[in-house]
């Protein structure tokens, strides 16, 4: 996640994160120091947490039940997204549950021992048994790992492992990031408002989907938004902005010797437009998709909406063609997590490279792409109405993640997420996004088992790869993740 992807996260109001540590209360008198050893443990932890836009709620040493309980209404007066809890010797699985049950927000173990190891010789050189067990307990956190994990599972809570070191343990801390930067893109899309611009594509049955079930899933906001606002947008367009909005498609394209000045001014006319429609409704996301059939002026937006599409989805607001809501949502997730999200679609199989082509009329994330995205004129396009100018780009070489969201017969949502690379080669130069995609599975396997699952035919395209962080999103809003490659 990048600095920029972070600020617009935090922009309103902090993540707030639950920390609480447990140990038995019984040892603090029996071995000296002990205790303070531990808190100053979890200190280190709340100190590698904290971070811009992180509010770290700190219940301290639960070693009680009655600590719990408390520790428990604080973290609802927060009401916390998630919570850290930090095993920091053997405990009561009674110190623990009440804070769970009762915050009801998903729970991140943490299983983090001070060392790699002890110093057998040091420790066995104490001489005093007392001072010995003392030592040995400063270690012991994974006493109490099964204890919690089986009464979690008997109390039916849904719970998340990290075991590592407290220090020096890149494998652990990469971990517990990846949960933070997971909670606040699954709190950027509970606040998200997606637009909802014209219908579906008529008889294009995979991409139809239940909004109802995206707020309820997502806590995203539907927003449902006319043509006709557009159009009246359109037409206050005043000459300034006009004249801004062109030099910003030059700083944006390599707009081709083709492209006439009035194509040009004509798609800028559109992009203010889209611009003025997305502030006005506060907009984090858009689908659309109309004909405008039998309408002159609006055969002509809709015509012209591609480059001002492609630029909101470059500067955080992803827009997805053919009313495509899940792929919307998916772009959306992408972009929170600061790698694109570009709208796409298989194109064609290259068996001799073994690389699948992979792209999209209309709109692309053209923030991703391997060097500045061309402009082209298009006399028609291809399955709508009109011609104007299109985006022809190539996603960035190099890894990438693809993200599907998936509605099944059961009408619950799923995440359906596959890593692979980006390579160089011929594309189709026909003023569309594509890109050459090489997976682990080869292209045959690929293109079978990623259909195994009944999506949709579009996805989302990010560069990175970051299934790990898409697998985490999905167990913290509840939603089944499944991850082809």
């Amino acid at each position: 996640m990048n600095d920029e992807t972070l600020e617009r996260l935090v922009a309103h109001t902090p993540l707030k994160i639950a920390l609480f540590g447990i140990g038995l209360d019984t040892y603090w008198g029996q071995y000296e120091g002990l205790l303070d050893r531990l808190t100053g443990y979890q200190a280190v932890i709340r100190q590698k947490l904290e971070r811009p836009g992180v509010e770290v709620i700190d219940a301290g040493m639960v070693d009680t039940a009655l600590k719990a309980h408390a520790a428990a209404e604080r973290f609802k007066r927060e009401d916390v997204a998630v919570v850290f809890l930090f095993v920091s010797t053997y405990a009561l699985s009674s110190t623990v549950l009440p804070v769970v049950q009762k915050t009801g927000a998903p729970v991140i173990v943490l299983n983090l021992q001070p060392v790699k190891a002890i110093d057998y010789a040091r420790f066995n050189a104490l001489g005093n048994r007392t001072k010995m067990t003392g030592e040995w307990l400063a270690h012991c956190q994974a006493c109490s790992i099964p204890e919690i994990a089986s009464v979690f599972n008997r109390a039916q809570i849904r719970f998340h492992q990290i075991t590592g070191t407290l220090h020096d343990d890149p494998i652990a801390w990469t971990e517990i990031d990846e949960w933070i930067e997971a909670a606040q893109v699954a709190r950027a899309m509970a606040t998200n408002r997606l637009g909802l611009l014209g219908h579906y594509y008529n008889g294009m049955l995979d991409i139809y989907s239940d909004p109802t079930q995206h707020a309820a899933f997502f806590g995203s906001h539907i927003e449902h938004v006319e043509m006709t606002e557009l159009k009246a947008l359109r037409e206050t367009v005043s000459e300034s902005e006009l004249a801004v909005k062109v030099a910003q498609i030059h700083a944006e394209f390599e707009v081709m010797p083709d492209c006439s000045a009035a194509e040009l001014e004509r798609a800028a006319r559109t992009a203010v437009a889209l611009d003025k429609l997305a502030e006005g409704h506060d907009l984090g996301a858009l689908a659309y998709f109309y004909n405008g059939t039998g309408d002159s002026v609006y055969e002509d937006i809709i015509a012209s909406v591609i480059v001002g599409c492609s630029m909101l989805t470059a500067h955080h607001i992803p827009v997805a063609g053919e009313y495509e809501v899940k792929n919307a949502q998916a772009m959306k997730i992408m972009d929170c997590f600061g790698v694109g999200g570009s709208f796409t679609e298989f194109y064609a199989m290259d068996f001799n490279d073994d690389i699948i082509l992979m792209g999209h009329d209309g709109p692309g994330h053209i923030a991703i792409a391997e060097g500045k995205p061309k402009l082209k004129p298009l006399s028609e396009f291809h399955g709508k109405v009109g011609q104007g100018l299109s985006v022809e780009m190539v996603v960035r070489h190099g890894p990438v993640t693809l993200l599907s969201v998936i509605q099944s017969f059961d009408g619950k949502l799923r995440l359906l997420v596959a890593e692979a690379e980006t390579v160089p080669g011929p594309i189709l130069e026909i003023g569309n996004t594509n890109s050459r995609y090489r997976f682990s599975l080869g292209a045959r396997g690929f293109i079978d088992a990623w259909c195994r699952h009944g999506p949709a035919h579009h996805c989302a395209v990010g560069i990175g790869h970051i299934a790990g962080k898409i697998e985490k999103l999905g167990s913290l809003i509840g939603m089944e993740t499944i991850r082809v490659c």
